[in-house]
Order: C-alpha cells, then structure tokens, then sequence
C-alpha cells in the first residue's frame, strides 16, 4: 500500500481526509483507486481520458512522478493542484 495525500479543495472533496491508503503499481493507477473511493473527486485529477490533468502534479517519495511512474509499497503520494494567478 501507498499513502496518498491530498490538500485544499481536493481533500475537502475526499471527505476532509488529508491521507488515503491505496494500492496500485503506478501512479495512472493509484489515482484511478483514489477517484474510485473518493467519487466526488471525479474529474478533479484525471480528465475525460484518464489521464492525469496538466494542473496536477504528482510527486512519489519526493520525486517528481508521471503516468507509469512506479508506485512501490510504503510510498507517499502527494497530489499537487498547481497554483495560478496573474
């Protein structure tokens, strides 16, 4: 299993919970997992393809990850919306 956290409006739509154990071999994957338990997250992260949004970033034990990044067991998962403003 990973730990995979999410912040601010992504976390309020998780149910308010910051930390979300869940298993699966690469990022693509675990997110897919993470929106199957958290509904209300649909479409916040992946679009209509599946496919992680450019908005988002996702980092795996600190490093930045991508689609099949690997997601080895006891990893942490942060899930990043990228902050804009002009």
């Amino acid at each position: 299993m990973a730990v995979v956290r999410v912040r601010g409006p992504l976390r309020a739509l998780a149910g308010g919970r910051g930390e979300h154990e869940l298993e699966g071999p690469t990022v693509l994957e675990l997110l897919r997992s993470f929106e199957s338990r958290n509904p209300d997250t649909r479409g916040w992260i992946l679009d209509e393809r599946g496919h992680i949004r450019p908005h988002i970033n996702v980092f795996v034990d600190a490093e930045r990850g991508a689609e099949h990044t690997p997601v080895p067991a006891g990893a942490r998962v942060e899930v990043i919306p990228a902050i804009t403003g002009g």
